[in-house]
This record gives structure tokens, C-alpha cells and sequence, in this order.
């Protein structure tokens, strides 16, 4: 139960597209149709939002809990993200309609649209395609092929993208979107992780689970340009798609994340411990026989100790108490640091 919450989570944490808006966020902001210039230097200041949610995360983390900021950061990753697919929509239904297109700059594959050129927004994503007068024609960033391919000579001639009424839009829900991942879907899953595996199989555990979140990136990344595309679910289609992820995420988790906030580890460890479990499946587990009955003795020898304190003791036991030490350190105190650990 533990391996698969923290392979899930992991997973979560990129399906959920916060990669993709890292690493194309400039890429995103030219679809939207801002300039290249004015792309990069947005993408550079929309990350501090990130940067923001994590310093919050780490401020209130011990106060809130886990699953809180969890869930609560999953919730307004959705709404971000929802609001981001709705302003690639809008920007393209709310641009000039295209009334007449050139053979070529007609239609366009596509899986989730019918591929026809309606929009200035459709023209200007089809290679060799510009729109001007109504009209999209075949031509390059210099200009149309045919000049008398518009309806006047004076008409503005659009190639890269068209106006769009709606790119505060998206500005406002990409910074949102990186504020509200930051404050608990950026670091908690590998706070999460990192206490809810028991101890004798951590070590396995948390390389499974940090495998599945690099694998999980890798198949993100190298996807959104072709999921993005108006061939496969377009801009719009792929925001939302990591819409419903997040939104499976956050009913998921409501019923899968304990909290774990100021429990000890052997308390975690038995959150996830079902009635049917093997009781010996246990963290003392981790010690050989031998070092178990050492730790044991070595327990006594304390006890004893302690009440040595309270009350005199005889010569005689004086004695025996020095003989279990001496014992003790006979077996040349075996896995030192673990046995420290766990007193």
C-alpha cells in the first residue's frame, strides 16, 4: 500500500503538466501570441511563482499537515489548469473568422475538431498559412505569396499569431498554476515518501518511487508538443487533459493520504499495516538474532541503571550488573549506529 501511494503520488506530480509549463513555458506563451522576447522573459518571471509556493510549503508544512496542503494545492492545480485550457479556447473561437482559405490552408488533420479552418487562430497554426483580409493564404513571415490574395492591399497581413484578447488570461493562470504546485504537489511527495516506507525496505522503496517520477517526466515532456498539436487534442485539449488528471488525483487522495504530521516512523509504518499482515513484517526485523537479544540486555543493563538511582544495591549485585556490561562489550557492540538508533 505504501509502494503504490508513493509511486502514485509521484505520478501525479507529472502527469499533472508541471514540466511541460516548466520547461515550454515559453513555447505556451508564443501560442498564446506573445513575441518570442516577450515569451522568455514572462516564462523567467511566472517561475518565481513556484519559487513563492515552495517557501510557503516550507513555512506552514509542520503547521497544516501533509494531506492539507496536498490536497488543497491538487484543488487550485485544477482550477489552474482548467482556466489555462479555457483561455487557449477562447483565443482561438473570439479570433477574426476566416471566410475564404486557399487550398492548402483549408483544413488540417485533426483528432478532436473537425480540422477546418474557421479561425485566424486555425490559419496561422498551419505551416505556409497567413491570415489577412478574412482570408487565409499561402505565404511566409515575409508576406503572402499572392498579394492580391487579400481582399485589400492595405489589409493586415497576420503569419505568427493573431490578436488575442485573452492572453492576461493565461498569464494569470500559469502563474497560478506554479504558485498553487509549489505550495504542496512541489516538494511534499518526496517528504511523503521519505516517511512512509518502513524502515527495511526504504531503500528499495524510494528508488521505485523516484524511478516512476523521472520515467513519469521523461513521457511528459517528450509528449506535450505532439498532444499540443492541432492534429492530436490541440493546446486547449492538452491543458484539460491534465485537468482530469489532477482532478482523479485529488479524489484519489482524499481517500488514500493519511497525515502523517507529527507521527513517529513505527506510527506511519502502521497506518499502513492491514489486519491479514504478517505481524513479524516489522521494522526490528532490520537485526539479526543476535543483535536483538544484544538489545535486549542492553535494555535491562538501562532499566537497572536507572533504578540504581533510586535505591542501593549489594556488592553482589553490583557485580552482576559490571559481568552484563562486560557481556556487552564482549560482543563488540555489533551494527553500533543502528543499535544507538533505536535507543
Amino acid at each position: 500500500r505504501a509502494l503504490g501511494l508513493g509511486c502514485g503520488i509521484m505520478c501525479l506530480q507529472q502527469f499533472s503538466g508541471i514540466n511541460t509549463v516548466m520547461y515550454y513555458a515559453a513555447s505556451i506563451y508564443q501560442m498564446i501570441g506573445f513575441t518570442e522576447i516577450v515569451s522568455i522573459w514572462l516564462s523567467g518571471y511566472t517561475a518565481l511563482g513556484q519559487v513563492i509556493g515552495l517557501i510557503f510549503s516550507i513555512c506552514f508544512v509542520e503547521k497544516a499537515g501533509r494531506r492539507t496542503l496536498v490536497l488543497g494545492s491538487l484543488v487550485f492545480v485544477t482550477i489552474s489548469l482548467f482556466g489555462l485550457g479555457l483561455s487557449f479556447y477562447l483565443a482561438r473561437v473570439t479570433s477574426d473568422p476566416v471566410v475564404l482559405s486557399h487550398d492548402m490552408c483549408a483544413s488540417q488533420p485533426a483528432t478532436i475538431w473537425s480540422g477546418v479552418t474557421q479561425y485566424c487562430y486555425d490559419c496561422v497554426q498551419i505551416d505556409g498559412c497567413g491570415f489577412c483580409g478574412g482570408r487565409c493564404v499561402t505565404g511566409n513571415a515575409d508576406g503572402p505569396f499572392i498579394v492580391s490574395s487579400c481582399y485589400h492591399g492595405d489589409a493586415d497581413y497576420i503569419y505568427n499569431g493573431c490578436e488575442n484578447r485573452f492572453g492576461w488570461m493565461s498569464v494569470v493562470f500559469m502563474v497560478s498554476y506554479l504558485l498553487s504546485f509549489g505550495v504542496g504537489m512541489g516538494g511534499l511527495p518526496w517528504t511523503i515518501t521519505s516517511e512512509i516506507y518502513p524502515l527495511h525496505h526504504r531503500a528499495l522503496a524510494v528508488s521505485i518511487s523516484t524511478a516512476t517520477n523521472w520515467l513519469g517526466n521523461m513521457i511528459v515532456s517528450a509528449t506535450f508538443l505532439t498532444i499540443s498539436s492541432p492534429a492530436f487534442l490541440s493546446s486547449y485539449g492538452a491543458f484539460w487533459l491534465y485537468t482530469c488528471v489532477a482532478l482523479y488525483g485529488i479524489v484519489w487522495l482524499y481517500f488514500s493520504l493519511p497525515e502523517t504530521r507529527g507521527l513517529s516512523l513505527e506510527e506511519i509504518e502502521e497506518l499502513f499495516r492491514r489486519p491479514d499482515d504478517d505481524e513479524s513484517d516489522h521494522a526490528m526485523d532490520v537485526f539479526t538474532w543476535e543483535q536483538k537479544q544484544t538489545l535486549a540486555r542492553h535494555e535491562a543493563i538501562e532499566t537497572a541503571s536507572v533504578g540504581s538511582a533510586a535505591m542501593p544495591i549489594h556488592d553482589s549485585e553490583s557485580v552482576a550488573g559490571k559481568s552484563h556490561h562486560d557481556e556487552y562489550d564482549s560482543l563488540g557492540d555489533p551494527l553500533a549506529p543502528l543499535l544507538h538508533c533505536s535507543l
